[in-house]
């Protein structure tokens, strides 16, 4: 980072954050001193706004971010404004006085180029709420929004509840079904079970007053455990209709925009629910926030389209045979679906954690919000400048901008301030080599990434996330990370290298940091950029790690699930059919045109599994493993047979031991018990059209002569 063309505007937090300028002029190569102040956003701020000449001013403070944007904007500055927290991610610490190279490397990322746009997605909502529950809760509800929005109610129990007298909104009563769909566009399905229908009922009252054993209150809703058939209702009900105790069409569906779901349990249970749709349970502190979350929830909105998904290379499905489903089982929203040999990413129900492309084998999704290159990039310069300025250990601590940033700020404010005195607290703070580094999901990160990370000259990588996430989601992740944990491991980097963190407050999660000693990395920090391709990325890694390995290795045996194997044939059984070939998305498995050669190219193989499942004499088996010899980018011979020679031509067509399996197993076949329909089973296609030709007596399916 050079400051030629910026302003640097640094703050000591009233002496609490110990800064040294000199190292930072160094780290940052500055060609005049770094000036420190004391008190910026206060007594100082003067300073600030006499600063703004510069196209760029960089300002290490985040918490008066808001306050220095307002003062650049009275001033008519068009200086663009970039911040950085120094403070609670470095400064703020039992060890602040040896954070001037984290300092350093947070300041450079200021330089990092803006990524480029995201598509987005659009949401259109008009205020169609659906209030679903108990008749009490629902109704004072709906009550209460119907100024605001436009209401309609989904009764589920109407004990000891009365219908408003005006009819103001719609009222149907019955079993919800299923609530699909998203902001703006929510499908709600439901089943009438009561004999009255609410909405045809005029409310008029007959039937209360038909009914001998006021099993009808004002719910308008009959009481099947009182009732006993007398049928008085129906007669007090008349020609309305409302009334049917034998109807048979009982299902019902309507559209919304949102939806209050106030049911005893949600019926949507996802970690992540879609927009648009809240389910706040029994609590009225919570139903109220959610009722007022949803009044606000009118108009056009978008988002970002945070996964792409490129169909060519995913290894979901060949043929109606299920290959990968990673994805599926990892998405927390409910928004990755199977469609046929493909998956469906609804876009609108994705929230953009970034576990899809996470997990995915192939690469087939891929991650836009922060694309790998943008993201190694500042990984890349975030290491460089923090081991030029002296820095040892690099330790990337990963978290999001909510939840998990939050709890960073609070861990920090317990720390001793400016590094000095005990405090109040035992805890210490970020120690000096541990960088925290935002991103909008820490599942979003990879073992490309992870990979490339160490090979770029960090000594770990730590996931830190709320708990809150889903127990299934959490555990993917741990699965991805022992992968790359293993690898390294194996070629003798020594230590943990990657973990993830998931403190309940400050107190676990220092104890957690100080229990992490540092872990091995590379002597040499890899030069190359993050790629797109996700294989591409960890070619590029895995080459660089296995090149300065403490112990190279030729193969590491991987868990289950792994991204890289190996294909083993049975040959005893396969009967070169070539299924496999055709099922492999990847080109892992090839054919040869001029023998029944079966070959194998291990580097290009995700282990899906379609070849497996795929193959119909279960003659195939995975492998996981790593292959690092030049043999895992050769195409091998796994099998080759004998081929089978047309037995009226001699032309070389399919395989021996296929054609004598299919002989075999027909040769008891109605069809095939002339001797002349077998052997023609063992010719080559145009012999065994001749033939056909060349025998006109013979009887066809039909049963008649040709």
């Amino acid at each position: 980072m050079a400051l030629e063309d910026k302003t640097l505007k640094l703050c000591s937090c009233n002496g609490t954050v110990p800064i040294d300028a000199k190292a930072l002029a160094l780290a940052l190569k500055s060609a005049t001193p770094v000036a420190v102040h004391t008190e910026l956003c206060r007594k100082e701020v003067a300073r600030f706004a006499g600063a703004l000449k510069d196209d760029e001013c960089i300002v290490a403070c985040t918490q008066e971010a808001a306050l220095f944007s307002d003062l650049a904007g009275q001033a008519g500055s068009k200086t663009t404004l970039k911040f950085v927290n120094i403070r609670e991610a470095a400064g703020w610490s039992a060890e602040g006085g040896k954070a001037a190279p984290k300092m350093a490397a947070l300041l450079a990322l200021a330089d990092a180029p803006e990524p480029d746009p995201v598509a987005a997605v659009s949401f259109k909502s008009e205020g169609s709420l659906l209030v679903i529950g108990p008749a009490a809760a629902a109704l004072d509800w709906a009550q209460r929004l119907a100024e605001e929005l436009d209401v309609s109610v989904l009764i589920t129990g109407a004990r000891n509840a009365e219908l408003p007298a005006a009819r103001d909104y719609p009222v149907w009563s019955g079993k919800p079904r299923s609530v699909t769909g998203w902001l703006g566009e929510f499908e709600v399905a439901w089943e009438q079970q009561n004999p009255i229908d609410l909405d045809v009922c005029t409310r008029c009252n007959a039937c209360i007053h038909a009914c001998p054993e006021n099993a009808i209150d004002y719910a308008y809703q009959i009481d099947l455990d009182k009732c006993r058939s007398h049928r008085q209702c129906v007669k007090a009900c008349g020609a309305i209709g409302a009334i049917d105790f034998d109807r048979r069409d009982t299902s019902r569906k309507e559209r919304f925009d949102l939806v209050l779901d106030l049911s005893y349990e949600p019926l949507i249970r996802l970690p992540q629910p879609p927009q648009g749709y809240l389910a706040p349970g029994a609590d009225p502190l919570e139903q109220a926030l959610a009722a007022a979350k949803l009044a606000r929830l009118v108009g056009e909105f978008e988002k970002p389209r945070f996964v792409a998904y490129d169909e060519r290379i995913c290894a979901h499905s060949r043929s109606g045979k299920i290959g990968c489903t990673q994805c599926i089982d990892t998405c927390s929203t409910g928004a990755i679906s199977s469609a046929g040999d493909k998956v469906v990413v609804e876009a609108h129900l994705c929230m953009g954690c970034g576990g899809c492309a996470s997990v995915c084998p192939s690469g087939a999704l891929g991650y836009l919000s922060l694309r790998a290159p943008d993201l190694g990039w500042r990984i890349k310069r975030l290491l460089a400048v923090y081991r030029e300025a002296g820095g040892a250990d690099a330790c990337l601590l990963l978290h999001d901008a909510e939840e998990s940033r939050e709890l960073l700020n609070r861990f920090a404010r317990r720390a001793p301030a400016g590094g000095k005195g005990a405090g109040k607290s035992t805890e210490k703070g970020l120690p000096a080599r541990v960088i925290p580094f935002e991103v909008l999901h820490p599942a979003s990160v990879g073992i490309d990434v992870l990979l490339g990370a160490v090979a770029y000259g960090a000594s770990q990588v730590l996931l830190l996330l709320t708990g809150k996430e889903d127990a299934e989601y959490g555990e993917t992740v741990r699965r991805q990370i022992g992968y790359a944990q293993t690898i390294l491991n194996a070629l003798g980097y020594a230590g943990t290298h990657f973990q993830v963190l998931a403190p309940e407050g400050t107190a676990q999660l220092g104890r957690a940091l100080e229990a992490l000693a540092p872990a091995a990395t590379v002597v040499k920090p890899a030069t190359f950029n993050l790629s797109a391709e996700k294989r591409t990325t960890l070619e590029f890694a895995i080459e660089h790690l296995a090149g300065l390995a403490p112990a190279p290795k030729e193969e590491i045996a991987l868990a289950r699930g792994a991204p890289y194997g190996r294909v083993e044939v049975d040959k005893s059984t396969c009967t070169m059919c070539m299924a496999c070939v055709g099922a492999c998305p990847e080109s892992a498995l090839l054919g040869t045109p001029d023998a029944p050669r079966l070959r194998f190219v291990e580097r290009n193989c995700v282990q899906c599994g379609l070849c497996v499942n795929t193959c119909p004499e279960n003659s195939l088996a995975l492998k996981p493993r790593l292959l690092l010899t030049r043999a895992a980018k050769e195409a091998l011979t796994l099998n080759e047979a004998e081929p089978f020679k047309c037995v009226r031509c001699g032309k070389p067509f399919g395989v021996k031991a296929m054609i004598d399996t299919m002989v075999g197993r027909l040769a008891t076949h109605s069809m095939f018990a002339s001797g002349p329909a077998l052997k023609r089973l063992q010719m080559c296609a145009d012999c065994r059209v001749v033939d056909m030709m060349e025998n006109p007596d013979e009887e066809s399916i039909l049963g008649t002569k040709r």
